[in-house]
Order: C-alpha cells, then structure tokens, then sequence
C-alpha cells in the first residue's frame, strides 16, 4: 500500500522525511544558485519595493531572506513542522499552512505575488489546479506567480541528498504544467528549461500574471 497522502497533495512520508532531516537540509541548501537570485532580482524588479509575497515551501528560509533584502515583505509558510520550527527560532513569522485546504488569506489584502520554488513538485497531480486556483484567490490581479519543478514523465519515490528519507514527486512537461496554470486563474504564462542542483536534472522554470477576473 503507497502511503497516505497527506497536506497540499504531499504524502505523509514525504513531510516526514523532510521533518527528521531540516538542519541538513537547511545547511546544504543555504547559498542562493545564481538562476534563483537572478529570477528573485527580476522578480522584484517588477513588483516594486514594498510588495507583498507569500512564498509556499520557505524551507531554511534562504529565498525569503533574498526577497526581503530586495525589498519585498514575505509571508512564510512550510508545511514541514521542522522548517516552521527553525524559522520561528530564527526570530521569522512563519505559518505551518497547507496551500490545499488552509486559509491563505492575509488581513491586509491580495499579495502581490507567490513564489514557490521547488515546492509544489511535491503536490499531487490532481491536486495541483486547486492549489494554484486557490493561490490567484489570493493574488491581485496583475500579480505574479513563480514556481519550479522537475521535468520528466509521471511520478516517483526518490532518496537522495541530505534527506535520508523517501519523497515522493510529480515530473512536469512544459506543455501540460502550462495549460494547467492557464486553466487556474493565471495568463502570460512563460516556461523555461534549466538544469540545477547535484544531479544534474532539468527544471522547468514558470512565470505567470494573475487574471483580471477570478478563476
């Protein structure tokens, strides 16, 4: 039996995966790849000082850092209790949230933006549209949306890394991922190719602007 599925599409397995190895997790990932701090600085660049984002999946929290010295102001969120930990530790707000049936909504407003990278590669594939509709729920429209996930085909369990666990991800074409945000509230949609991290695999990188009229 394949194990339970847990928050956001994410197995429980994957969660506790992740929950067992977040410091070493955290000190192997903490310099910002070049690809990542050149789509922040762009990122940035179009939204303005002061613009609000909610980032899925802050793990260490080394985006948000980035972000915040950009000038953007950053909501943080995991939904690994480890990374939620670690962060409070450091002295960052930051939410346990399930993007799939938690409350995303901020008190001051539609975001900005959303960023996600490498984060939602761990979501189901049929629990992906409600994640990212329920993300330009939350998004002004104009907004902007950035994610990463891996290419490839189907779905699959992988140890590897510094997580000595099994996490389980979803692969992505570009054509497939693209017609799915299109069809979630999302238009202007841009993929690129990139090859990243230890093992040489290639990433699908994605832009998009939140509709005028909601999904």
């Amino acid at each position: 039996m394949p194990p339970r599925r847990g928050g956001a599409g994410v197995s429980d397995e994957t969660v506790r995966s992740y929950d067992r190895d977040a410091a070493a997790y955290v000190a192997r990932t903490a310099a910002v790849p070049d690809s990542v701090r050149a789509a922040l600085e762009h990122l940035a660049e179009g939204l303005g000082p002061g613009a609000r984002v909610i980032e899925i999946g802050s793990g260490g929290g080394r985006d948000a850092l980035l972000m915040e010295q950009l000038g953007l102001a950053v909501r943080r969120t995991d939904v690994t209790p480890a990374f939620v930990a670690l962060l409070r530790e450091q002295g960052h707000a930051c939410d346990r949230l399930d993007p799939l049936g938690d409350d995303l909504a901020s008190p001051d407003g539609p975001y900005d933006a959303v960023w996600a990278n490498a984060s939602l590669l761990h979501v189901a594939r049929t629990e992906l549209p409600t994640v990212l509709r329920r993300l330009a729920g939350v998004t002004r429209p104009g907004g902007l949306l950035r994610i990463s996930l891996k290419e490839g085909d189907g779905e699959g369990w992988s140890t590897h890394g510094t997580i000595s666990g099994p996490r389980h991800f979803t692969y992505w074409r570009a054509a497939d991922v693209e017609a799915v945000v299109r069809a979630s509230g999302w238009g202007d949609v841009e993929v690129r190719q990139g090859i990243g991290g230890d093992r040489g695999e290639t990433w699908l990188e994605l832009s998009a602007v939140r509709d005028g009229v909601s999904p």
